[in-house]
């Protein structure tokens, strides 16, 4: 018998059966009124997710195409800090060049951000300030609420890439006094590829730029997306959107604050495997910051390569993701986004566990540990 292959990695994840089926349909009217209200019943739940009462508009395209909107629109010609520990705070330094003038403020991967360094580049004049909630690379959750107080203080716009702890994490973006936010569909929102959500607040529209791109220009979704029905600008890749509807669908029949403690939950349970096996944690923490609750990054124990790892896992069909750029053969990481739950918790664990043991580390019972956390 033939088995899908288990994705545990960082995104793109496991699409639960309704998303797939929904994308199989009879093309539809992307002007008529049931996509219309298909994409205003997807806004709606992902409002809820954000934690925003502000507009937002999806996005045919990825994460990038999102964090790419927040900064062309809104941070055109404005001096920018970018705050990185990670390759995707990294990527979105990169984007941000295109735009504007850039201050790069970088961390080791994986290390606390400079928050002091953050308010001195403020005081001295900075516009906008961007940083990825959940830096996937590194397994770490950066200080939004902090860095929003910070970004408040001196009128700058927080633009933030909640691409993987949205629909996984407590995300609360008015609250943090977040202006723009971003969330990809392949990630926690466990929907198809392809689709970026994009909140804006009022001090953003106050500020956007009159030179704006035209396939993302958040002026063109806002006007499209405030008529009856709801429409994008330009033609959305419809299967995507009907495929998010209903994985937003499957949000609610959760229940959003159920879903958030999942995600805690298995999170938590690789964590006391890792602990189990005597497996280091890769990132530093400190008051501000905290291990990401969406994937969990760790360190190669000594004498065991990544082949000797991934490659082991792999055979019992369950992949799981190495380390990026300079930490390739350092680290591994586990992702617990979406539907997943025990079962597949359980199953990569005791693949990892056996992969441990064949490379002679003298590894614990973290499956045991693992089961303890999802049964509390």
């Amino acid at each position: 018998m033939e088995h899908e292959p288990l994705l545990m990695i960082p995104g793109p994840v496991p699409i639960p059966q309704r998303v797939r089926a929904a994308m199989t349909r009879q093309a539809i009217n992307h002007r008529g009124p049931e996509f219309g209200a298909a994409y205003a019943d997807t806004v709606r739940t992902l409002k809820t997710l954000f934690g925003t009462a502000n507009e937002l508009y999806i996005i045919s395209g990825s994460g990038s195409a999102g964090m790419e909107a927040g900064v062309a629109n809104f941070a055109r010609d404005k001096r920018i800090v970018s705050l990185v520990n990670g390759k995707f705070g990294d990527r979105f330094a990169k984007i941000s060049a295109r735009y504007g003038t850039v201050t790069t403020l970088e961390s080791g991967w994986g290390t606390p951000l400079d928050l002091a360094a953050l308010e001195r580049e403020l005081e001295a004049g900075a516009e906008v300030v961007t940083m990825v909630h959940n830096e996937t690379s590194a397994g770490i959750r950066n200080p939004a609420p902090e860095v929003g107080k910070l970004a408040r203080k001196h009128d700058a716009l927080f633009i933030m890439d909640g691409v993987t702890s949205i629909g996984g994490d407590d995300v609360r973006m008015d609250e943090w006094g977040v202006d723009i936010a971003v969330v990809g569909s392949q990630k926690c929102l466990a929907a198809p590829a392809g689709l970026a959500a994009i909140a804006v607040g009022e001090r953003a529209w106050d500020r956007i730029s009159e030179k704006r791109p035209f396939y993302l220009d958040m002026a063109a979704y806002r006007k499209s997306g405030s008529g009856t029905p709801m429409e994008t600008p330009y033609t959305p890749a419809v299967p995507l959107f009907l495929a998010l509807c209903e994985a937003c669908k499957i949000i609610e029949e959760e229940g959003i604050d159920a879903r958030i403690a999942r995600h805690r939950r298995m999170t938590e349970a690789v964590r006391a495997a890792a602990k189990g096996w005597g497996v280091e944690l890769f990132p530093e923490l400190d008051e501000y910051h905290a291990y990401s609750n969406t994937v969990t990054a760790m360190r190669l124990p000594k004498g065991v390569t990544d082949k000797d790892l991934r490659g082991t896992v792999k055979q019992f069909g369950i992949e799981i993701a190495g380390g990026q750029d300079h930490l390739k053969g350092k680290i591994f990481r586990i992702g617990t986004m979406g539907g997943v739950g025990a079962q597949e918790i359980l199953a990569t664990l005791a693949a990892v566990q056996f992969a441990l043991k064949k490379s002679n580390v003298a590894a614990g019972d973290g499956v045991e540990a693992a089961a303890g956390v999802l049964l509390g």
